[in-house]
């Protein structure tokens, strides 16, 4: 057996648990710059991401112009503002105190689709779960993110967004479909535990709460 097939030892798995959990939604950065050579890390790292067929269909648009990120921002700001009228009460103020996003100051702006007319992979694996694509996509998002914390940078997924005003913001092909808006850079802050909450809006529940048996 070759030292890359190997099971990995003790250490390394401990090591690998302490990375899951310090996976964090980050939304408050630095302004610092991320060196390119570390950015295009992560971009490798993501490459190894499982995906139906070996299709690989993820697409990365580096949002670095002014105008695209404003636009995004005034997306963001729209959506949230309309999702504040959901709540009422305790729980809308609460909503309106949250920190939902790192847009204003993340150096490192990421949006991620999914290239649902791909030739790769011959589609094998998508007649009967077409949507096996746009899963893949996110494993991609995942692997990234991880790859992005070993290094030390901090991650924070932007959902609170109108998908079609980002495609026409980005001017992406038709057929890619938005799964992921990455807010990335070095973190102001470093937390085990998720910002949310942190904050009283929900607290984590144990596997064993959805664990079913058949």
């Amino acid at each position: 057996m070759s030292d890359e097939a190997k099971p990995f030892d003790s250490l390394f798995v401990g090591e690998l648990s302490r990375l899951f959990a310090w996976r964090r939604d980050v939304r408050r950065f630095r302004t610092d710059p991320v060196d390119a050579a570390v950015l295009q890390a992560c971009l490798d790292d993501a490459e190894l991401a499982p995906s139906v067929g070996n299709s690989q269909p993820w697409r990365w648009v580096d949002v670095q112009s002014a105008a695209a990120r404003q636009a995004i921002r005034d997306n963001f700001a729209a959506c949230n503002d309309e999702a504040l009228t959901g709540y009422s009460g305790e729980k809308a103020q609460l909503y309106a105190s949250l920190k939902l996003a790192g847009l204003d100051a993340a150096p490192v702006q990421l949006a991620v689709f999914c290239d649902v007319a791909t030739e790769q992979g011959a589609g094998l694996g998508r007649r009967t779960m077409p949507e096996m694509l746009e899963y893949s996509a996110i494993t991609a998002v995942h692997t990234f993110w991880l790859a992005a914390r070993a290094r030390g940078l901090g991650v924070g997924w932007v959902s609170i967004l109108d998908p079609q005003a980002v495609d026409r913001a980005l001017d992406v092909p038709a057929d890619w479909k938005l799964v992921a808006y990455l807010c990335v850079g070095w973190p102001e802050e470093e937390h085990v535990d998720p910002e949310l909450a942190r904050h009283g809006w929900q607290q984590r529940s144990s596997a064993t709460a959805r664990l079913h048996v058949r």
